[in-house]
């Protein structure tokens, strides 16, 4: 693959100097095309021409369910890619999703680069992905987060690209290897995974990205804008509709509407005071039965055996209270209390020795087994945990002892 070259000179000096100029600049990661601000998506927007060697950029003014139901795209005598960087795609429903489904699976091309890909989209694609880094918000937090993108065509795979900032560890965990090919990968503190894939769907593909912020003004102003050109250089030279994702589907909120179980009362005089006598009688009917006529007599339970309710009972303690940090350290502790039993390892040093024997006496493969003891570790060293994180420690410790 050719590297394309898209950057012009002058107009991103006097971009950057603009931005150098200011005051207070707006470090928040909006991702908007017509944002000038570090993590806008201005450049990339206005350079998508020259990327895609293509003149026809379609910027959708409406929500992508809307035009694919107008038939405004039915003709496939031309191919055509579908191209949305932001956060995720909140505004992007179920019935918006099967009709993106269909439009790739017809023979197009759909490039997703987001920070939270939706649960849906992950169940009918066949991954999964980690995210450790998903509720970090706070710009001096973000900040610390960097590392190094790859890309794994032989064209560039031997060229890193650093990101001194705002890189999350995000990254997808599983993925089905008959249908999905790994594009990229992401390197923090040594350790590497995938970022990129491409998912074949029907006549069509699905290139996901976990790291829109790649894609910014930031950083195509600070020589990474080869990176980018790479990543849209796996698309094919066809016309782009490229998805703002700021509206929600007209049509759809069209229908809620007309499936309101109140909207036939309304239309008519009669049944609305219908309606509301129903909702007044049966308050009144609740305000005059709220007082019980006699005490009721209590039930005196024998005594059972409480040891699995007091269980419970700790469990439900620990779920409300929210401390998830002292839950994964049981789990964690548990973990290897069983690993020391079962095994006969020696658990005092996770290190490479200890990883490998572990993967071999388990039966596990070498590479989720170092994530899992990796993920442990990091763990261990937070002073507080996320329910997500919680969760996928959960996943990883079943998965490693499910193995087969």
């Amino acid at each position: 693959m050719m590297i394309l070259r898209f950057v012009k000179y002058t107009p991103l000096l006097l971009l950057f100097l603009l931005i150098s100029s200011c005051d207070k600049t707006d470090w928040s990661e909006n991702f908007k095309e017509k944002q000038k601000s570090p993590f806008g998506n201005y450049i990339v927007y206005n350079e998508a021409s020259s990327l895609f060697k293509t003149n026809s950029v379609t910027l959708l003014e409406k929500n992508i369910y809307d035009y694919l139901l107008l038939g405004t795209f039915d003709d496939f005598s031309e191919r055509k890619s579908y191209v949305c960087i932001k956060h995720s795609t909140n505004k992007l429903d179920a019935k918006g999703l099967d009709e993106l489904l269909n439009f790739v699976a017809k023979g197009n091309q759909a490039l997703l680069s987001l920070h939270h890909f939706k649960d849906s989209l992950k169940t009918k694609l066949e991954f999964t992905t980690n995210n450790l880094d998903k509720m970090v918000y706070n710009t001096s937090k973000l900040k610390k987060l960097n590392g190094n993108l790859y890309l794994n065509d032989s064209s560039f795979n031997k060229t890193s690209y650093t990101y001194n900032r705002n890189l999350r560890r995000h990254y997808f965990l599983q993925y089905n290897e008959q249908r999905t090919d790994v594009l990229g990968t992401i390197e923090i503190d040594g350790e590497k995974a995938p970022n990129f894939i491409r998912i074949a769907h029907g006549k069509g593909a699905f290139y996901l990205h976990a790291h829109p912020i790649a894609f910014t003004n930031y950083y195509l102003l600070n020589n990474n804008e080869d990176y980018v050109a790479n990543v849209f250089s796996y698309l094919p030279n066809a016309p782009i509709l490229w998805d703002p994702h700021i509206k929600s589907s007209k049509y759809q909120n069209d229908e809620d509407k007309k499936s309101s179980i109140f909207k036939f009362f309304l239309e008519h005089d009669s049944l609305t005071w219908f309606l509301y006598t129903s909702f007044i009688g049966l308050l009144l009917f609740m305000l005059f039965n709220a007082r019980r006529k006699q005490r009721a007599i209590p039930v005196i339970e024998p005594l059972k055996n409480s040891t699995v309710a007091f269980a419970q009972t700790i469990a439900n303690l620990y779920l409300k209270e929210e401390n998830h940090k002292n839950i994964v350290d049981k789990k964690i502790t548990y973990f290897l209390e069983k690993i020391r039993s079962k095994y006969l390892l020696d658990t005092s040093n996770l290190n490479t020795d200890f990883i490998e024997k572990l993967a071999a006496k388990s039966g596990n493969n070498l590479q989720p087994t170092k994530y899992l003891i990796n993920t442990i570790i990091m763990l261990h060293k937070k002073d507080e945990c996320s329910e997500e994180e919680l969760i996928v420690l959960h996943k990883m410790i079943k998965n490693f002892f499910n193995k087969k």
